[in-house]
């Protein structure tokens, strides 16, 4: 199949790229590896509404890009476009101590992520650790469905996270109805889970605390391995993009958390202008402040430096393929490592241990090869152009509704 513009994921940058895309009459696929619409902000939400005469692929995974935009996807096969949103997303950040990859250990956002695709956790007894403002809704989120916050455990400081809402109080409102559904649940700054066993977890301040699960992440990454794999330029680690969202690759344009972590708002503002722009239509004029949010947000919640201390010789780093923290320490660059110990070359292509090895060494990866994520062979061999779909999604109906 043929489409004018392809958006790559389906949350709210991607929605909002979508809708404004459609207003141009052209013909627009919207992929992604989920379910359904949403992404992890709106993930479980009863209905999302798609424009009409978008279509979507959920459970997509784009695994290659060729040059003049020829996507392989898994499983659908070859999808021909002429213009690129990227609307990829973040993932968590995890930093390893002794423990982080036992059993009962999740990502807080992938806890939650659980939770709302219906793992019962009512009952358990869950510390919520790690850094920004994900740690409070993934707290209020599992005490809804029945989990027993033990407490939420903030590395920044008290004092810095004050002066954050002081500075942005339209976010005070959020916060404040978040803290309320988390009446009597302990909220402790400038404190970091430094050792996990099982059912227990042991904190900075050397207090131990008995717990079932210990959902733990330290901030976002960027998911940027496709911008890399055309060719994109990144600015600190994050794709770089223009006033109207455009990369420096002709006719890709990217929107939300690749462009600088900074939230819902910034994702919905500059989806709007990268669908608008990459259909030839008027883009706002606006003057945006969400680049003195990302810069604040990530001043706030920047990591303290004992977080990268924590591993010990014996620490797993890779988990895909079991590589400790002392097997990697001889090494001074990513491409040796990886030669060496196979680090990074495992199912998650680095996606978990590269962010790891860049904060504890400096390394940075140095390539971006296909696949991008793993798929079976037959999927590599195949440029089969796939079906049209059994519901077309211009009736705006959600995929799971009939």
């Amino acid at each position: 199949m043929t489409f004018d513009v392809a958006i790559l994921g389906a949350g709210p940058a991607g929605l909002a790229a979508a809708r404004a895309a459609a207003r141009s009459g052209k013909s627009i696929v919207l992929i992604d590896d989920n379910f359904a619409p949403g992404g992890q902000i709106w993930r479980g939400a009863s209905q999302i509404e798609l424009p009409s005469g978008v279509r979507f692929y959920p459970q997509t995974r784009l695994f290659a890009v060729d040059p003049g935009f020829t996507l392989h996807t898994e499983p659908l096969g070859t999808i021909h476009t002429t213009t690129l949103i990227l609307a990829t997303g973040a993932r968590e950040l995890f930093l390893p101590f002794p423990g982080w990859t036992l059993p009962g250990v999740f990502g807080a956002g992938g806890l939650q992520a659980l939770v709302k695709a219906g793992a019962d956790i009512k009952g358990k007894r869950v510390l919520v650790a790690g850094s920004g403002p994900l740690l409070l809704a993934v707290a209020a989120t599992l005490r809804k469905r029945g989990a027993r916050i033990a407490g939420i455990a903030e590395q920044a400081n008290f004092g810095t996270v004050v002066s954050f809402l002081k500075k942005y109080p339209a976010k005070l409102p959020q916060a404040i109805a978040l803290r309320a559904r988390l009446i009597g649940v302990p909220y402790m700054t400038g404190v970091w889970p430094t050792r996990f066993e099982p059912r227990q977890v042991t904190l900075s301040t050397g207090r131990t605390l008995k717990i079932d699960y210990l959902a733990c992440g330290f901030g976002l990454v960027p998911n940027t391995e496709v911008a890399q794999h055309l060719g994109c330029r990144l600015d600190d680690g994050f794709v770089a993009v223009d006033s109207r969202q455009r990369t420096t690759v002709d006719n890709v344009y990217c929107a939300g958390e690749p462009t600088g972590i900074g939230g819902l708002d910034k994702a919905l503002e500059e989806g709007e202008r990268a669908g608008a722009a990459a259909t030839g239509q008027p883009v706002s004029r606006k003057r945006s402040h969400t680049g003195a949010f990302v810069r604040d947000l990530a001043a706030t919640f920047a990591l303290h430096h004992q977080l990268y201390s924590l591993a010990g010789p014996e620490t797993i780093l890779c988990r895909c393929e079991q590589v400790t923290h002392a097997t990697l320490a001889p090494y001074r660059e990513w491409r040796d490592a990886k030669l060496q110990t196979r680090c990074g070359m495992g199912a998650c292509q680095g996606r978990i241990c590269g962010p790891i090895v860049h904060h504890l060494f400096g390394w940075t990866a140095t390539s971006i090869r296909p696949p991008l994520v793993p798929v079976p062979a037959a999927s590599l061999l195949t440029t089969e152009t796939p079906p049209e779909p059994e519901n077309d999604r211009s009736d705006n109906a959600h995929p799971s509704n009939p």
